[in-house]
């Protein structure tokens, strides 16, 4: 081989060498290992819930009353910041009672509120009307003083030869007070009599004694019932008007008497 045969291998042979590195040399660098996945994305933690307010209970004891009776409000509120019941109440504390006086039926609203939300609640308190009063009765012509003396006072009867105050007397007189109280105060000159009576037994002139022995203690038994005094005059009739004239003791106890009459 010439040299220039040998010149030309040589280099053809440094060509391949050099080619031979280049390919080969990128598949002897060390390898880089891949980049690590990213961490992964935390959510968010969520809101913590708000409780929204609530109306545990809201009660009215009693629920139906009569006119004028009271009932109760009574109520029960959780996470409310805001309270209140209508009807003229106002704000309230979360727990309570309130007494109500509704004059009809009435409904009460409780409302809470709070940063959760609101809750109402509503209670009716029922009012009965009572039925209207019964018309007046019809009456009669209002009675005169002395119509009224004659028909509602009493005698006052006594024991044989007696002037005591005796118990059925007593009650007699006591409704006698009563009546002239009523006429004396509707009646200002209105004046009333006592009468005294005997029965016949005796003479004329014991019996008048005996007679105004009764009538004047009848007045002092008025008086003492708080009958006003100087509008009471007394008189004797002795045996001189008897309501009975039979001879037995029956009707001579109804000859002792204290007899209430008009003044003139």
């Amino acid at each position: 081989m010439s040299a220039s045969d040998r010149l030309h291998a040589s280099k053809i042979a440094a060509a391949l060498l050099v080619l031979t590195i280049a390919v080969v040399a990128p598949g002897c660098k060390k390898k880089v290992p891949p980049p690590p996945p990213p961490p992964p994305t935390t959510a968010p933690a969520p809101a913590p819930t708000v409780a929204r307010a609530a109306i545990n209970s809201f009660t009215a004891e009693p629920s139906t009353i009569e006119r004028g009776q009271s009932s109760t409000l009574s109520w029960s509120i959780s996470n409310a910041t805001d309270m209140s019941i209508d009807q003229g109440i106002g704000a309230v504390q979360s727990r309570g009672q309130r007494q109500v006086f509704p004059t009809s039926s009435t409904t009460y609203t409780l409302t809470a509120n709070g940063p959760g939300g609101s809750d109402t609640r509503t209670v009716t308190v029922s009012v009965n009307t009572p039925p209207p009063p019964p018309p007046p009765a019809p009456t009669g012509p209002r009675l005169s003083s002395a119509e009224m003396l004659q028909q509602q006072s009493q005698d006052a009867y006594f024991d044989y030869d007696k002037s005591d105050i005796r118990a059925d007397a007593r009650d007699a007189l006591t409704r006698d007070a009563g009546v002239l109280k009523q006429i004396f105060t509707q009646d200002p000159n209105f004046t009333v009599v006592v009468e005294g009576h005997c029965d016949e037994r005796g003479s004329a002139e014991y019996n008048l004694a005996l007679g105004d022995r009764r009538a004047s203690a009848a007045k002092d038994f008025l008086v003492q019932l708080g009958v006003a005094g100087d509008r009471i005059k007394t008189i004797s009739y002795g045996k001189e008007r008897p309501q009975c004239t039979e001879a037995n003791e029956e009707c001579w106890q109804k000859n002792r008497r204290a007899h209430l009459s008009a003044g003139q």
